[in-house]
Order: C-alpha cells, then structure tokens, then sequence
C-alpha cells in the first residue's frame, strides 16, 4: 500500500482557492435557448445585471491593470470643485455629531440633514444641497408657534406690540444670537474640502453694499402706515421689508447675520419633517419660549389719561379718578409723590413720580398695562390639537374686542 506524503497534503490544504467566476442564476436558462431574453421584468432585470456582472469580471481577468470602477460619485471629481461639502462626508464629520448631541437631537435626526441645513443659497445655489425650502418651512413654523402663544396667553395685546415681541422671540438679532449660543462655527470660505459642521456661506466683505434683496425699500407716507396695512402688506413683524427668496441670494455674498438665520429656521423645519410636530415645538418651548421678556417694557403710551378714559367708556366702568396715596418730602429738591387711580371703589392702578402730574401719568400707563396683559389661567394653542396619540381637546379661548383706538 502506497503512503500519502504529509507534507504534500497540508500543502494543498493550506493553499488559496483559485477564483472562481459568479455564478449566474439564469446560466441554465441561457443554456437552453441561448440567444432569448426572458419575458419576466424581473428576471430580464436580474439576467443583464448578472451578465453585465460576468463582462466587467471578464475584463478584469484579461487586462489585470485597468482601473477600477469608481464605488461613488465622490470621487469623480474632486473636492476643490463642488461648491459645498459631500453629503457623505457627514457621517465622518465630528463638528456635526458634536452639534446633534449638545441640541439633544435623537440618533434617528440624519447628519445628512443636519450638514444641509448648514449650507446657505450664497455657498450652493443648487436647492436640492442649501438649506433654502428647509428654512421657509422652518420660517412659518416659528411664526405660527410664536402667535399662537401670544395671542391665545395675552389676548388683550396691541398688534403693535405683537409685532415687538414676535421680533424679540424670533427676530434676526434673536435667531442669530440662539446660533451663536449653539456654538455654530462659519467657514472663511465655502467649498467641498470644509467640514460638513461648519456654516457654509460666501462672505460679505467689509465696506461692499448689501445685495438688493436685503436693502430696506423705501418707505411709504408716514399717514399711509396703519395697523391693517402693517398686518396685510409687510412681513411677521410688521416692518415693511418683506422676506428674501432664495433664489435672489443664490452666488452672492451675504451678512453674517443672515446666513445664522437660515440656519436656524432650516433647523426647525428639518426637524418637522424627520421628527414630527410633538419634537419641534418642546425644542421651540425649551430653546425660544424659555428667553425671558419682558413685556410691560414694550408698551409705548403717549396719551396714557385719555386712553385710560376711553377704555373705562368703552367697558362701562366709571370715570377714572387720581387721587393722592402718600408723598414724601415736597418741599425739597427730590419730592416723591404716590398716586393711584381709581374708578369707583376699585383701584385701577398706581404710580410714582416727582410731580403730581408724572405720577398721574405713570398710574394710567400702570392701569393699561393691566389690562393688556390679562393673562387667562386656562390656555389651548392650536397646535396642541394636533396630532391623533396624545393632542388636547380643544377649548374656546377668550377673544378681546380690541385695543382702545384714540
């Protein structure tokens, strides 16, 4: 009996595999009817991709040396040239996981999303790469989120000073202030070679005139701006410069300002549209709502007594009355005077000043700031109605007549 050599056998067990050519699933098919195209869609389908499959490797085999093919698009071209950062760069980027963390965003919020939102129209004028449709969805959303809030807690509020806080809730000063809290960074210069976490936009550079988009118009006659044309002419804040298309800031240098505005905006509707309604309005309630404003600093009374009487008219109350509470020292040089007014038995108000007549003033303006903002103990927003799982039942809220018009 003839011996195996050990040698010889580890040898062939230990050596590689020849390579082997993919296996076609239809290969008993072609055999059969060799020149047929099979009628299925599917199996058509499935036939030329393994035969595309077959020729690529049969080509491999007989020129060893040909390149590759290219696995991505990314490296067609190279970064230098594309006008911002890859889509798939993000998920390498240590800027943009770093930012999803501190905003508390879920692991289920792309980083693909979150580097678009960082690219201004001036970077990228493409709209399927900047942040543009992102940031008018995102613009409405703040708008809506901030009426609603202060017209259903403060129904007695003036329009003109729901435009001033509206501009102090989600105004470019604002919005851009909440950027920088957020630690977002801006690139010198847009390109493909930047780190998807940084703000993409082109600079504009000190001394050069704004685009004509961004430049206020010129102002209509003073007797022309109403209250009703502040509400159905000019923008969310009443100011007559109305909102900048995309399209109009596409490859041209923009403020700082106006690219952490984007940013912001396209933030929240990225948001709406990966996370639903619940996600964005508790980041709205913890990141906007949760500024503190005052108010009672933003009334402007110019004629505080006669408004004050004309309120009291128009509710049925009493005349209002000033009267004298306390006064300290009316013969020196800093003499303080308390007075209160009041309408009937019912005290309306209080104020102090160094004269009578200031603070017969300051009680009335006190007066009307009481009643502007009468905040009711029960409140439902419109958007808390939304949604099937979890949304309030609707309750009717208080509706005021209006202010006093003099």
């Amino acid at each position: 009996m003839k011996r195996i050599r050990i040698l010889t056998c580890g040898t062939r067990l230990l050596a590689r595999p020849a390579p082997r050519r993919p296996l076609c699933p239809c290969a008993p098919q072609l055999q059969r009817h060799p020149h047929t195209t099979p009628h299925s869609p599917r199996t058509q389908a499935q036939w030329q991709s393994s035969s595309a499959l077959a020729e690529s490797f049969d080509a491999s085999l007989s020129d060893p040396h040909a390149d590759p093919p290219l696995e991505s698009t990314e490296d067609e071209f190279p970064l230098e040239v594309l006008p911002s950062p890859h889509p798939h760069a993000s998920k390498s980027s240590a800027k943009l996981a770093a930012l999803r963390s501190r905003l508390s965003l879920p692991p289920r919020f792309p980083l693909e999303t979150l580097a678009r939102t960082l690219v201004h129209p001036s970077a990228d004028p493409n709209p399927a790469f900047n942040n543009a449709s992102l940031s008018i969805l995102g613009a409405n959303l703040l708008g809506y989120y901030t009426t609603e809030h202060l017209l259903c807690n403060y129904p007695r509020l003036p329009m003109e000073v729901v435009f001033a806080a509206q501009f102090a809730y989600i105004g470019p000063k604002a919005l851009t202030t909440i950027a920088a809290e957020w630690g977002i960074e801006a690139a010198a210069e847009p390109g493909g070679e930047v780190d998807p976490g940084l703000l993409q936009f082109r600079r504009l550079r000190s001394g050069d005139e704004l685009p004509a988009a961004l430049r206020r118009p010129k102002l209509p006659p003073k007797w022309n701006i109403t209250v009703t044309h502040k509400i159905l002419s000019n923008d969310e804040f009443g100011s007559p410069t109305r909102r900048v298309a995309p399209e109009d800031l596409a490859s041209r240098p923009v403020p700082l300002e106006e690219a952490a505005q984007a940013f912001v905006r396209a933030l929240i509707g990225s948001m709406h549209l990966h996370l639903g309604s619940p996600a964005v309005k508790r980041f709205y309630r913890d990141h906007f709502l949760s500024r503190h404003l005052d108010l009672d600093k933003l009334f402007d009374f110019r004629t505080p007594t006669r408004d004050l009487s004309r309120l009291c008219a128009r509710e049925g109350f009493e005349a209002p009355v000033a009267r004298l509470i306390s006064e300290t020292g009316r013969l020196s040089r800093h003499p303080v005077f308390v007075v209160g007014v009041f309408s009937g038995k019912d005290k309306l108000g209080e104020g102090a000043g160094s004269s009578l007549d200031e603070a017969r003033v300051r009680a009335a303006a006190a007066a009307l700031k009481g009643w502007y903002l009468y905040k009711p103990l029960e409140v439902t927003v419109p958007s808390s109605t939304e949604g099937g799982v979890g949304a309030n039942q609707w309750k009717p809220n208080m509706v005021d007549c209006g202010e006093v018009i003099v």
